[in-house]
């Protein structure tokens, strides 16, 4: 994966909200950040791209549920990482399950904006990783 564009009717409310919850500010904002059509963040150990498109420029536009791909973000724990994103706004979305005993977890939100985000505890993950981090901040 590269880039990661997810379409939202406010790319300014947008670009708070995942401020908020990544812990870091949005790095590139077109045509500018009073008015953005488009936000951008760098997040993970590889810097790859979180992008907040305006949906009228996009193909796809907004659906009226929930809809497209879900990507999956590595928490330290999903109970309290789905708690948290719903105090700040989100919804609950696939409950908190927990898959085989290696302690790999899995649950969604979605988020203010109508696109779902995986949540993931992922020993695996953390293996490759080495503790480089691409957590969210909550």
């Amino acid at each position: 994966m590269t880039t990661l564009n997810l379409p939202v009717a406010d790319v300014a409310a947008a670009r708070d909200w995942y401020a908020q919850v990544l812990g870091i500010d949005a790095y590139f904002q077109q045509p500018d950040a009073e008015n953005p059509a488009y936000a951008e963040f760098r997040i993970g150990p590889r810097q790859d791209e979180l992008g907040l498109i305006d949906a009228r420029y996009t193909a796809q536009g907004l659906a009226d549920r929930p809809a497209g791909a879900t990507i999956y973000w590595h928490v330290d724990n999903v109970t309290v990482a789905v708690e948290e994103l719903v105090a700040l706004g989100a919804t609950a979305h696939d409950p908190v399950v927990v898959r085989g005993d290696e302690g790999f977890v899995t649950a969604s939100v979605v988020d203010p904006f109508g696109n779902v985000l995986g949540l993931m505890h992922s020993p695996h993950y953390l293996q490759q990783q080495a503790g480089s981090g691409a957590d969210l901040a909550v």
